[in-house]
């Protein structure tokens, strides 16, 4: 699954399962670019990728805000001439139960989780279907998939990225631009690493694996699905999980 003279754009991509996916393009050859809110840790990571021989450049973008995440794709064209390949990881918590939970906690993680991909979906959409060629990856969530007490926020913003994808994958399918949806377990992140210890304990039980996953696994389903060897797969989701969600 090589991805010579292929551009893809990462969103979330200075850290965890961002940066995992950043890495394994670019060693299968992809020009890189990471997006991020952080600037300056988006070009840290993008300097690392670069002194491993690739290329690879950061694109400050706050994805919950149109203009930024169009601006994102104007670069990124600006400089590469195309984009072949859209992962949309940018994510964030806000979790409490919902007697607790403000207005704001809700409006934020909706708007940069759901909002965001959609933001950078509508802007990547248009030089994708000039070229006729494309791969859309969302990241979504076993929490998208089943619930999540206390993310009643977080949930909702990942079953959206789901149906935003499937009706997405029918739109553009006809221009050969595949829209598929990879929703991992639990993985040691950022995000995870503030979870009280009795949760991580009590999910622990729920995955017939016996274990987390781990940030190089969710970017190895990622890259498969943006290859080649998955132009027949699109509006589809594929949980990487350890089994957690077996059905």
């Amino acid at each position: 699954m090589g991805f010579e003279n292929k551009v893809a754009v990462i969103t979330g991509g200075r850290r965890g399962i961002g940066r995992a996916i950043a890495c394994l393009f670019a060693e299968r050859g992809a020009a890189v670019v990471i997006a991020d809110r952080r600037a300056e840790d988006a070009i840290a990571a993008a300097a690392g990728i670069t002194a491993c021989g690739q290329r690879a450049i950061a694109i400050p973008t706050d994805v919950a805000n149109h203009q930024s995440a169009q601006d994102l794709i104007d670069n990124t064209m600006a400089e590469f001439g195309r984009i072949d390949i859209l992962v949309n990881n940018a994510g964030v918590t806000r979790d409490t139960l919902i007697m607790r939970m403000t207005e704001e906690d809700w409006d934020f993680v909706l708007d940069v989780n759901l909002k965001g991909a959609w933001n950078c979906c509508k802007a990547a959409i248009r030089p994708m279907m000039k070229q006729r060629y494309g791969r859309i990856v969302n990241i979504s969530s076993v929490s998208g998939l089943a619930g999540q007490a206390g993310q009643t926020n977080y949930s909702a913003s990942k079953a959206g990225i789901i149906g935003m994808s499937k009706a997405l994958a029918r739109e553009v399918a006809s221009r050969n631009i595949t829209v598929n949806v990879v929703a991992p377990g639990f993985v040691p992140t950022a995000l995870t690493e503030d979870l009280p210890q009795e949760l991580k304990d009590s999910m622990m039980k729920l995955i017939p694996l016996g274990r987390w996953g781990q940030p190089e696994e969710i970017a190895s389903a990622v890259a498969f699905l943006a290859s080649d060897e998955a132009a027949y797969i699109t509006g589809q989701v594929l949980s990487v999980d350890g089994g957690m969600m077996m059905m």
